[in-house]
């Protein structure tokens, strides 16, 4: 069986590459006024920050050109993301010392968390345009977050919140059993998958 062009070299643990995005919506595709649309970033933050869609595509924009990986198992090679750096924005915001989490939110009332270092990595970004041209509405037009290293079920679409937290709380995927994390090369999945595991569990686990 042939390839798709483009296949990288190294393929994430159980992972197939195909040639075109597999589209979900858990809660349905919203209808998007851009005119209207606000990004906020709140919470563990000394500055929060509030953008519009003219204002973000004004801002300094970095390229990450990465594969795409889905935790249902497929991947496709040929993505370049770009829009302004995700952890460059955190920074801005002012990072509280007790800031350990993100949780994003979406227009929708979907909401996934990752943990605050994945979202500090340097290709980490919150994505306007996929391969070129704006992200179009199915793929979460205005704005996504897009951490390469992360299942793609984290890269929440039609972004409207990107919050700092303490502890961990379940988003959407996590409350129904997907992993808290989602390390594409340790194959975390589901909650009883990987070897991350967040403090406060260790905790409850012996009774702190």
């Amino acid at each position: 069986m042939s390839t798709p062009a483009g296949t990288p070299s190294k393929t994430p643990p159980n992972q197939k590459y195909i040639k075109q995005f597999i589209f979900y919506g858990a809660l349905g595709i919203p209808e998007v006024d851009i005119s209207s649309y606000r990004l906020r970033i709140t919470g563990l933050v000394d500055r929060p920050l509030e953008f519009n869609y003219e204002q973000l595509k004004a801002l300094p924009q970095v390229t990450v050109a990465k594969p795409t990986h889905c935790v249902t198992g497929w991947s496709v090679a040929d993505t370049v993301w770009r829009g302004p750096s995700l952890p460059v924005l955190l920074k801005e915001a002012g990072l509280k010392p007790e800031a350990k989490w993100i949780m994003f939110t979406s227009l929708d009332g979907y909401d996934t968390p990752i943990p605050l270092e994945d979202g500090m990595v340097e290709d980490a970004v919150v994505a306007l345009t996929l391969n070129g041209e704006p992200i179009s509405l199915e793929m979460g037009f205005p704005a996504r977050p897009f951490v390469p290293h992360i299942y793609f079920w984290k890269s929440a679409k039609w972004l409207t919140g990107i919050k700092l937290l303490e502890e961990y709380q379940d988003g959407y995927w996590e409350a129904r059993g997907y992993h808290e994390r989602g390390d594409i090369w340790e194959e975390e999945r589901f909650k009883s998958w990987g070897k991350h595991e967040r403090h406060s569990v260790i905790k409850r686990a012996l009774g702190l």
